[in-house]
Protein backbone atom coordinates (compact mmCIF):
# COMPACT_ATOMS: atom_id res chain seq x y z
CA UNK A 1 0.00 0.00 0.00
CA UNK A 2 1.48 3.68 -0.94
CA UNK A 3 0.47 6.35 1.13
CA UNK A 4 0.83 9.46 -1.40
CA UNK A 5 1.09 12.39 0.09
CA UNK A 6 0.67 16.55 -0.84
CA UNK A 7 1.35 19.93 -0.12
CA UNK A 8 3.97 22.28 0.51
CA UNK A 9 5.53 21.54 3.94
CA UNK A 10 5.75 24.24 6.68
CA UNK A 11 8.50 22.89 7.92
CA UNK A 12 10.33 19.36 8.01
CA UNK A 13 11.73 17.45 10.87
CA UNK A 14 14.79 15.47 9.18
CA UNK A 15 15.36 12.44 11.45
CA UNK A 16 18.43 10.74 11.40
CA UNK A 17 21.87 8.97 12.77
CA UNK A 18 24.28 11.20 13.65
CA UNK A 19 27.00 8.82 11.75
CA UNK A 20 24.91 10.15 9.10
CA UNK A 21 25.53 13.76 9.56
CA UNK A 22 27.63 14.53 6.44
CA UNK A 23 24.42 13.29 4.04
CA UNK A 24 21.64 14.43 6.49
CA UNK A 25 23.57 17.70 5.80
CA UNK A 26 23.64 18.21 2.29
CA UNK A 27 20.11 17.32 2.64
CA UNK A 28 19.19 19.89 4.56
CA UNK A 29 20.95 22.45 2.57
CA UNK A 30 19.24 21.05 -0.64
CA UNK A 31 15.72 21.23 1.07
CA UNK A 32 16.25 24.76 2.21
CA UNK A 33 17.68 25.89 -1.05
CA UNK A 34 14.48 24.99 -2.36
CA UNK A 35 12.44 27.06 0.30
CA UNK A 36 11.71 24.57 2.69
CA UNK A 37 12.00 24.75 6.20
CA UNK A 38 14.27 22.58 7.92
CA UNK A 39 14.99 21.34 11.37
CA UNK A 40 17.79 19.59 11.97
CA UNK A 41 19.91 19.04 14.65
CA UNK A 42 23.23 20.03 13.67
CA UNK A 43 21.66 23.42 12.16
CA UNK A 44 19.13 24.05 15.24
CA UNK A 45 20.15 22.28 18.37
CA UNK A 46 22.94 24.87 20.58
CA UNK A 47 25.66 24.42 22.81
CA UNK A 48 24.12 25.03 25.29
CA UNK A 49 20.03 23.51 24.85
CA UNK A 50 18.46 20.76 26.17
CA UNK A 51 18.81 18.97 23.24
CA UNK A 52 16.23 16.13 23.98
CA UNK A 53 13.69 19.09 25.04
CA UNK A 54 14.81 20.97 21.51
CA UNK A 55 14.11 17.74 19.47
CA UNK A 56 10.71 17.55 20.93
CA UNK A 57 9.49 20.90 20.44
CA UNK A 58 10.61 20.69 16.82
CA UNK A 59 8.93 17.31 17.03
CA UNK A 60 5.78 19.23 17.73
CA UNK A 61 5.65 22.02 15.68
CA UNK A 62 7.08 20.89 11.92
CA UNK A 63 4.46 19.16 9.90
CA UNK A 64 6.59 16.95 7.87
CA UNK A 65 8.93 13.77 9.01
CA UNK A 66 11.82 12.67 6.54
CA UNK A 67 13.72 9.78 8.52
CA UNK A 68 17.00 9.05 6.57
CA UNK A 69 17.36 5.20 6.31
CA UNK A 70 20.72 3.26 6.93
CA UNK A 71 21.92 0.70 8.97
CA UNK A 72 23.36 3.67 12.11
CA UNK A 73 19.53 4.93 11.78
CA UNK A 74 18.36 1.11 12.68
CA UNK A 75 20.40 0.91 15.79
CA UNK A 76 19.84 4.25 16.80
CA UNK A 77 17.21 4.88 19.90
CA UNK A 78 16.64 8.45 19.41
CA UNK A 79 15.70 7.86 15.27
CA UNK A 80 13.17 5.12 16.48
CA UNK A 81 12.20 7.32 19.50
CA UNK A 82 11.48 10.56 16.91
CA UNK A 83 9.61 7.89 14.56
CA UNK A 84 7.35 6.54 16.93
CA UNK A 85 6.43 9.93 17.95
CA UNK A 86 5.39 10.59 14.11
CA UNK A 87 3.39 7.43 13.53
CA UNK A 88 1.21 8.02 16.71
CA UNK A 89 1.27 12.02 15.54
CA UNK A 90 -1.84 12.96 13.39
CA UNK A 91 -0.26 15.95 12.49
CA UNK A 92 1.95 13.60 10.39
CA UNK A 93 -0.65 11.71 8.64
CA UNK A 94 0.43 10.98 4.81
CA UNK A 95 3.69 12.85 5.51
CA UNK A 96 6.39 10.98 6.68
CA UNK A 97 9.23 10.11 3.85
CA UNK A 98 11.60 7.49 4.46
CA UNK A 99 14.77 8.92 2.21
CA UNK A 100 16.78 5.11 1.38
CA UNK A 101 20.85 6.52 2.33
CA UNK A 102 22.00 3.20 2.57
CA UNK A 103 20.62 -0.18 2.71
CA UNK A 104 19.06 -1.64 5.62
CA UNK A 105 16.58 -3.24 7.41
CA UNK A 106 13.93 -0.75 7.99
CA UNK A 107 11.48 -2.97 9.76
CA UNK A 108 14.20 -2.65 12.98
CA UNK A 109 12.36 0.61 13.28
CA UNK A 110 8.76 -0.27 12.59
CA UNK A 111 7.02 -2.51 10.54
CA UNK A 112 4.74 0.23 8.96
CA UNK A 113 7.82 1.75 6.71
CA UNK A 114 7.30 -0.01 4.04
CA UNK A 115 3.81 1.46 3.51
CA UNK A 116 5.27 4.88 3.30
CA UNK A 117 6.07 6.37 -0.51
CA UNK A 118 10.11 6.49 -0.23
CA UNK A 119 12.85 8.72 -2.24
CA UNK A 120 15.47 6.61 -2.75
CA UNK A 121 19.15 8.27 -3.07
CA UNK A 122 21.05 4.92 -3.03
CA UNK A 123 21.93 5.28 -6.73
CA UNK A 124 21.91 8.78 -7.64
CA UNK A 125 21.84 12.07 -5.58
CA UNK A 126 20.38 14.37 -8.36
CA UNK A 127 17.57 11.63 -8.91
CA UNK A 128 16.77 11.30 -4.87
CA UNK A 129 15.91 15.70 -5.00
CA UNK A 130 14.00 15.26 -8.07
CA UNK A 131 11.81 12.33 -6.37
CA UNK A 132 11.67 13.91 -2.75
CA UNK A 133 10.70 17.95 -4.57
CA UNK A 134 7.75 16.23 -6.56
CA UNK A 135 6.28 14.95 -3.44
CA UNK A 136 5.98 18.53 -2.63
CA UNK A 137 4.71 20.01 -5.95
CA UNK A 138 8.54 21.34 -6.27
CA UNK A 139 10.62 21.31 -9.13
CA UNK A 140 14.45 20.31 -8.49
CA UNK A 141 16.82 23.27 -9.73
CA UNK A 142 20.12 21.35 -9.57
CA UNK A 143 22.34 24.99 -9.56
CA UNK A 144 20.40 25.24 -6.25
CA UNK A 145 22.18 22.06 -5.03
CA UNK A 146 25.27 23.12 -6.06
CA UNK A 147 24.61 26.68 -4.53
CA UNK A 148 23.45 24.96 -0.87
CA UNK A 149 26.70 22.37 -1.24
CA UNK A 150 28.63 25.12 0.09
CA UNK A 151 28.54 24.38 3.99
CA UNK A 152 28.12 27.28 6.21
CA UNK A 153 30.25 28.33 9.45
CA UNK A 154 28.71 25.91 11.84
CA UNK A 155 30.36 24.14 14.90
CA UNK A 156 30.59 20.34 15.18
CA UNK A 157 27.80 19.02 17.41
CA UNK A 158 28.76 16.04 19.57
Amino acid sequence: MSRRKGGLPGEVFLSHSSKDRNFASRIARVIRAHGVPVWYSETNILGAQQWHDEIGAALKRCDWFLILLSPAAVRSNWVKHELLYALSSARYEKRITPVWYRSCDSDRLSWTIASYQAVDFRRDFHDGCISLMRSWGLGYDRTKDRQAGKPGPRSKKQ
